[in-house]
């Protein structure tokens, strides 16, 4: 049944089918949440176990392989990382995707974990199993300040008042506050007291949690009426709690205030913040998943307005904003589909000089995107880069459609029809090959939705999305535009002549028909010779995008003091300020980009004025930079990339730490005299300073010291006890921590800590010295393991004209990875390990993709030679790929594979209008080279219209601008060119390729026609 022909003459159902999607599309389009990414779900899961002052190796051997053996047998395991520190093991479980669902992966870690409970250390804290959330970068973060306030209390107010007043907005996650001090009441223990009454820190602590408390006594029904009993022994002011008496003996006690003072203060810091060299209490707003950046952002600046008003002393200030980028990126976009689709019409407009058909062409557009809104919100998609850029770069190829069929009912009306009759003919004439481009697009971008890994999942976006706008598309070329062609457009033709251009055409074509062989054979030889310069240019995995902010790694070597720390980011901030590009420089000090916790940790993000705002791109101001702090010594420095990483990165990996490290040091050695290679780096196994406190097994036993003891007691004589048995103060309803621990000049005095008293099981005491000897050592500071292996992570930056893909190439040549040490191996990671399986995971979409359309081809021509015609236009648009690239100096990056993969659905067109048509001819009794010049005559106007249309669709992503520009350009460039060059192939390599195949199928046919009607009989 020829659907246009119902549809014209039927327009009401087709018309009131668009006018609800529009509707529902309009509605979706309103509440999509904007991104920058996709929102994914995988199923990943961190367990975090904390053993406060626990050194980095005991904790590798006694918690995290314990963890990782027991989560390895788990099922669809994909792989085990894990990171140790001082006190700390974290260690992430990912599985398949598909497989295990995140759910399934939580309840099955935290299964595995509840079975070795028992074997883990008695001194840890309770494991924490939480799932891995992708939404891990704060959308926004703010620095507060009040001069009214003391760090302390405007902390409080942060996490009482402000994150209380965020958290119930909606899409707000969690609110992460950054610096600041917390309020705790410190007791300071003078040892020399603790030793006159032989007394140990950790019995102080025990006294302090045994009498701090208020609990529920029973139940009375005095007087008649029932009655809770309280019983109240926590003290309720400071001088009270110094009153409080620590028990002796059973005779004997001691006020608190008598062996230690007692004060209202601040916990120790770890962490600082700094806005231009200035200390601020901030506080960091993630997203919860699903929900909107922009609106959360919106959200929340509101509600600090608000805040702001009702305390006028409280300010607020932006300092870290990744919402501005997703935000610009959304704009850009728009932007961009806006001018491609008005090129696109004005090139419709030019090659029809019919302002009715131009508008029924151009209606297709808002007619196909707008219904694809509406769907992406049922999938549960959002508005982010993918799909983003999906419907920029689909804009020319919306309007295709229409524009074959508009100017089919053109050509049929300039034969002298009305708008009526001619819209009933073109309509049936054009049906197959509107349908078969359709479909070709669709077979090619199904599959990438439906890519496996994590890959898969932020490009299932961009393959569905393209899929359903075209699928749109087709439905509006079948019902609308006919509907549009036979009711608005005039019978009067046009009278467009042809053209001199279209004449010397015929004469090419026919010439190239006579020597059709010579024309396949050249056609192959250039293609032979494209590919071979495509394979030439170099690789990356993405490009470089200025996004107005740069991320400094500050690194000082293991054993750096908190202040020194500060001493290294505030000089580095007054080096940054300097440059006229910086706008301001927020510092957070106490943990790595990796989420290292250590005081010799730091991140310095550095906001740039808009890339509009300032005549230098990011990477130049970032090489400037690099310069300035050249001079700063002993402090590692590294520039990071917009996703955290360097252009390069991999890791050495072995069961044996120490071979894994002397390999690492022999690639760095190598990386290092490399010129090609800027500022290679190693996350070496450093060693930290410690004090060891050897214990002596045999007078520990004679004496009765537990070794377990004695460790607890330098613990609380030190840090304190952990965060989570440390008794409260109540102030106001308010829990203060109340940490034990010796007085400060104490715990930095060897002699003193030798002196300190340690519990014995007969409730005496001795000194430290008694039972250990305390000596001078170095331990390793953190341990990367990957897969229950050790891990070393080696990353470059590559020097000027070198992308990322030729660093791992010249990687894989230096000796000292050509010569590994048996047992240890070599793995890409981050964008390195990202980037290989990204391009594997594309090539096994496109060679999908093929296969779909080749199906698809087969079933709608009936016939198995015209598709591997089609098919062979596939290879005549690589040479205008490697064209546009050499031209622009861009590298076969992920968009460029990106834009290759649109060729394969887009090149086809020419043919199937092209085959489409002469096979139809054919069947009328024309001769095949007579049938098929009249399909290049007929067919070169539309075929022209159409690329130059989808050409001014993808035109201004070609010029890169606004914010996200670097990454669509070098994929519409990549487009343009392979449109452009497999353009003019196809109209003459296609028509002398018909025939060819053809006729060898006319012969196959002959050769085995005999054998065949004898296997019919």
């Amino acid at each position: 049944m020829n659907v246009s022909a119902w549809a014209i003459r039927n327009p009401l159902p087709s018309i009131l089918l668009f006018l609800i999607l529009v509707t529902a599309g309009l509605y979706s389009f309103s509440r999509l949440p904007v991104t920058y990414f996709p929102t994914i779900d995988e199923p990943a899961v961190n367990v975090i176990i904390d053993q406060p002052g626990e050194a980095p190796s005991e904790l590798e051997t006694e918690v995290t392989r314990l963890v990782e053996d027991a989560v390895a047998s788990l099922a669809g395991v994909e792989e085990i990382k894990s990171t140790v520190t001082q006190g700390r093991s974290v260690t992430a479980v990912e599985f398949e995707l598909g497989v295990i669902s995140p759910d399934r992966a939580m309840g099955d870690v935290r299964d595995a974990v509840a079975k070795i409970r028992s074997d883990l250390p008695d001194g840890i804290d309770e494991p924490v199993i939480e799932r891995a959330e992708e939404e891990a970068q704060a959308v926004v973060t703010y620095a507060v300040t009040n001069q009214d306030m003391t760090v302390a209390e405007l902390s409080w107010f942060v996490d009482d008042v402000v994150a209380r007043q965020l958290q119930g907005l909606k899409g707000v996650g969690r609110i992460d506050r950054v610096g600041g001090a917390d309020r705790e009441i410190h007791v300071e223990l003078d040892p020399s007291r603790l030793q006159a009454l032989s007394l140990t820190a950790n019995a102080v602590n025990e006294s302090l949690i045994a009498s701090q408390l208020d609990r529920s006594g029973g139940r009375s029904n005095l007087n008649g009426r029932e009655r809770a009993l309280t019983a109240a022994a926590a003290a309720q002011t400071i001088a009270e709690l110094g009153g409080s008496r620590i028990l002796l003996s059973d005779d004997a006690s001691v006020k608190l205030e008598d062996v230690g003072n007692v004060q209202d203060t601040i916990a120790e810091a770890r962490a600082f913040a700094t806005l231009d060299q200035e200390d601020v209490v901030g506080f960091a707003v993630y997203r919860s998943k699903g929900s909107s950046e922009l609106a959360v952002a919106e959200e929340v600046a509101a509600a600090l307005e608000k805040l702001h008003l009702e305390q006028p002393s409280i300010r607020f200030k932006l300092v870290d904003d990744n919402m501005s980028y997703t935000a610009g990126n959304y704009n850009s976009a728009m932007h961009t589909l806006y001018e491609g689709a008005a090129l696109s019409i004005v090139v419709v407009f030019l090659f029809l000089r019919d302002w009715r058909a131009t508008v029924v062409a151009a209606i297709a557009l808002p007619l196909s995107i707008i219904p694809t809104f509406f769907v992406i919100d049922l999938l549960g998609f959002s508005l982010n880069t993918l799909s983003l850029l999906a419907i920029t770069l689909v804009t020319g190829i919306l309007v295709d459609d229409a524009i074959v069929e508009i100017e089919n009912v053109v050509r049929h009306r300039d034969m002298g029809k009305s708008a009526y009759r001619a819209a009933l003919d073109a309509s049936d004439e054009i049906g197959l090959a509107v349908i078969a481009i359709s479909a070709t697009i669709m077979a090619v971008f199904t599959p990438v939705g439906f890519m496996s890994g994590v890959v898969g999942l932020y490009f299932r976006e961009f393959g569905l999305t393209v899929a359903i706008a075209v699928f749109f598309s087709l439905l509006v070329a079948r019902l609308i535009t006919p509907i549009m062609a036979a009711y608005i457009m005039t019978n009067a033709p046009s009278h467009i002549r042809k053209g001199r251009l279209v004449s010397a055409y015929e004469g090419l074509l026919k010439a190239s028909l006579r020597w059709r062989w010579m024309t396949v054979g050249s056609a192959f030889a250039a293609f032979a010779l494209a590919l071979y310069a495509l394979t030439s240019l170099p690789t990356a995995f993405l490009p470089e995008e200025d996004t107005g902010r740069l991320t400094l790694s500050v690194e000082l070597p293991p054993g750096a003091a908190l202040h020194e720390t500060r001493a290294a980011t505030d000089g580095i901030a007054a080096l940054l300020r300097r440059d006229s590009a910086v706008e301001g420089v927020f510092v957070r000090a106490g943990s790595s980009t990796a989420g290292q916790e250590d005081i010799r940790y730091a991140v310095v993000l550095i906001d740039l004025l808009h890339k509009s705002e300032r005549d230098r791109s990011s990477f130049s101001i970032q090489a400037d930079l690099e310069k300035a702090l050249s001079s700063i010594s002993d402090v590692r420095l590294r520039f990071l990339n917009t996703r955290g990483g360097r252009d390069i990165s991999f890791a050495a990996l072995s069961a044996d730490g120490d071979l894994a490290q002397r390999a690492a040091d022999n690639i760095l050695q190598e990386l290092t005299a490399d010129e090609n290679f800027v500022n290679p780096t190693a996350d070496n196994a450093a060693t930290r300073p410690e004090l060891r406190v050897k214990i002596d097994a045999d007078k520990a036993s004679t004496i009765g010291v537990s070794p377990a003891e004695l460790a607890r007691t330098i613990r609380v004589s030190t840090v304190g006890d952990v965060d989570s048995r440390l008794p409260n103060f109540i102030d106001a309803g308010r829990q203060i921590p109340i940490r034990v621990l010796l007085q400060t000049h104490a715990r930095d005095d060897l002699p003193t800590l030798e002196m300190l008293s340690v519990p014995t099981t007969r409730g005496t005491s001795v000194p430290l010295s008694s039972v250990a000897d305390v000596s001078f050592d170095e331990r390793v500071a953190a341990i990367e393991r990957f897969d229950r292996q050790r891990r070393i992570e080696i990353s470059a930056d590559m020097a000027d004209g070198m992308t990322s893909g030729q660093g791992l190439d010249r990687l894989a040549q230096l000796d000292s990875v050509k010569s590994l040490p048996a047992g240890v191996r070599i793995q890409a990671t981050g964008d390195s390990d990202t980037e290989g399986e990204v391009f594997s995971s594309f090539a096994v979409a496109m060679g999908s993709g093929v296969m779909l359309v080749l199906v698809v081809l087969i079933l709608l021509f009936g016939s198995v030679l015209a598709p591997w015609t089609i098919l062979a236009s596939l290879p005549l648009s690589i040479g205008g790929v490697a064209a546009g690239l050499m031209l622009s100096g861009n590298a076969v990056s992920l968009p460029v594979v990106i834009g290759i993969l649109m060729l394969m659905g887009i090149v086809t067109k020419n043919a199937i209008m092209l085959l489409d048509f002469a096979i139809e001819r054919e069947a009328h009794g024309l001769s095949r080279v007579d049938a098929i010049v009249e399909a290049c005559s007929e067919r070169v106007r539309p075929i022209i219209m159409t690329t130059f249309a989808m050409i001014g669709g993808m035109a201004p992503s070609a010029l890169g601008v606004g914010d996200g520009g670097e990454f669509r350009a070098p994929m519409a460039i990549a487009v343009i060119g392979g449109l452009l060059v497999s353009t003019v192939l196809s109209l003459i390599v296609i028509p002398s390729l018909h025939l060819i195949v053809s006729d060898s199928g006319d012969r196959s046919a002959r050769i085995f026609k005999p054998f065949l009607q004898s296997a019919k009989i």
